[in-house]
């Protein structure tokens, strides 16, 4: 995937979070991009503080396709992904993440705030205990801030 095809994919991500957001739930949103890098498979909003984007996403996709398919799709998502969502790419068999907003960066938007207890554990710390390798490529520079916008508005309106 180029650097033009994951800024791409991030802003379609980001719309699909927006739309999650017009829905009544969380900003976050979630695509699966084929191995060109363009053609895009699913999308996933956030449902609940359970069934996250990316982890909906990834099941989803392991329903549906091979998992050597998979092994070449790219996970994109709007913030990095939790040890939650991390652990279920994995199981997926998915085999390269993109992201547009780092945990850590989520959490200062955040705050403690009850709906969302981030948790400060990188998804390369969770992938790297795995025996895959999966690809990661995130923050990235020319999204974080229309992402963090989509945040700061909505945890500022939802104060805990």
């Amino acid at each position: 995937m180029s650097p033009q095809q994951a800024v791409r994919a991030l802003r379609r991500a980001n719309a699909v979070a927006q739309r999650a957001l017009t829905l009544g739930r969380h900003p976050f949103g979630a695509v699966l991009v084929a191995p060109d890098g363009d053609t895009v498979l699913a999308e996933q909003g956030n449902v609940d503080s359970v069934n996250h984007a990316e982890s909906t996403l990834a099941r989803t996709a392991a329903q549906n396709y091979a998992a050597e398919y998979l092994w070449a799709c790219t996970l994109v998502t709007t913030v990095e992904p939790c040890a939650m969502c991390a652990g279920t790419q994995y199981w997926a068999h998915i085999g390269r993440l993109v992201y547009g907003l780092s945990e850590r960066r989520l959490l200062v938007l955040t705050g403690n705030h009850a709906e969302n207890p981030t948790m400060d554990l990188p998804c390369r710390d969770v992938f790297g205990r795995g025996q895959k390798r999966i690809e990661v490529l995130g923050p990235v520079p020319e999204v974080e801030e229309e992402i963090a916008a989509l945040h700061r508005g909505f945890w500022q309106r939802h104060a805990a």
